[in-house]
């Protein structure tokens, strides 16, 4: 191997680790935007106490109801209609000064291989973790989801990192399987499918904590209005004040700001569609390649197997979730499992299970 070539990893490694860097500083910048968050909710909520009981007939639900509806056409706002939350657009830029150090990386690591930077368990990391950041700076232009953004990149974050610790390997020339036009096609839709899964993945744990504090919130109340109304409706400011610290213990106070869980639900839904249709792709792809390779289309190799496991997780929770009616926390729980199988396949099954299809980079 030249070792111009060698000097070039070199540099895609200092790349990584640059993008790693700045990416962990958005994640701190999030986390910040979510405290804001936290706070403005709270100045919001004790601004007119008085007034949301009167003209909610002193009801909890309405006034959540009313927040998450706002929320909701601040997710689907214009960029420039969005609320500026200064927080947020730090986090927002840093991340993507972090991905155009993730894309050098990426590139200069293929340029060093002279092939396509996905033929083992590192390069697969470094390429799906760069288009899981890729999903969600793209999906801004459409969803003001930078809610998620501590969760996006403090998942990416702990990724890389692992990644670049563990998982790196110098390059080394493609074994005979490896060297079809399937590589590039495979391999790419596959960690696209699974951009797409994390991003769903992100949304079902925050559909998860929203809907607890919904259910706290209805729980609460419940418990205020047939517990004393009179004394409430009495005591002015005071019993509004009262009230509403009976019903604030709902739950991290960011989550006022966001939508309801169901329309968390209805956007991990559309993201997790998405990640099926690319996943089926790959199945057959895999199928054709596999053919192609070693002169059978499927051999219950302990990849393939796993690759189907997925595929029929995710079927599974489209389809109960369309047709069986199982939505809220049951079908978070699907995504949630389904996600979880996608990083045992690329963990777990890449590094401990032996078969056709495991190409670590390991020893």
């Amino acid at each position: 191997m030249p070792e111009a070539e060698f000097s070039l990893d070199s540099v895609s490694v200092l790349l990584v680790w640059t993008a790693i860097a700045i990416y962990a500083l958005a994640f701190v910048a999030y986390a910040v935007d979510l405290a804001r968050r936290s706070d403005l909710a709270v100045k919001a909520k004790d601004a007119a106490p008085v007034r949301e009981l009167v003209a909610a007939g002193g009801s909890t639900i309405s006034r959540v109801r009313a927040q998450e509806d706002a929320a909701l056409a601040a997710v689907e706002a214009r960029p420039g209609a969005r609320p500026r939350y200064i927080w947020a657009r730090i986090g927002t830029s840093l991340t993507v000064l972090g991905f155009l150090f993730h894309v050098g990386a990426d590139i200069t690591r293929g340029i060093a291989a002279g092939r396509v930077p996905w033929s083992n368990m590192y390069e697969f990391a470094l390429t799906g973790t760069m288009l899981i950041i890729a999903v969600y700076l793209f999906v801004l232009l459409k969803y003001d989801l930078r809610f998620l953004g501590t969760f996006i990149t403090g998942l990416v974050t702990v990724l890389l990192g692992a990644t670049a610790i563990w998982f790196y390997t110098i390059v080394v020339p493609l074994s005979d399987p490896l060297k079809s036009v399937w590589l590039v096609i495979h391999v790419f839709v596959a960690s696209l499918a699974t951009a797409l899964f994390a991003l769903a993945f992100a949304l079902s744990v925050t559909q998860l904590l929203q809907a607890r504090r919904e259910r706290l919130a209805v729980a609460a109340d419940e418990a205020s209005t047939t517990g004393d109304e009179v004394a409430v409706a009495g005591a002015g400011a005071a019993g509004a004040a009262g009230a509403a610290g009976k019903t604030g213990k709902t739950g991290p106070r960011f989550l006022r700001t966001l939508p309801s869980s169901d329309a968390l639900e209805s956007l991990a839904y559309r993201f997790a569609i998405i990640g099926f249709i690319f996943w089926t792709f790959t199945l057959i792809a895999g199928s054709i390649w596999a053919n192609d390779a070693w002169g059978r289309y499927w051999g219950f190799d302990t990849k393939e197997v796993w690759t189907f496991v997925i595929w029929v997780l995710y079927a599974g929770y489209i389809h109960a979730r369309a047709t069986r009616g199982w939505r809220g926390t049951r079908s978070a729980w699907l995504s949630i499992v389904g996600f979880a199988a996608v990083m045992f396949n690329f963990t777990i099954v890449n590094m401990f299970f032996k078969g056709l299809h495991v190409y670590s980079g390991l020893s």
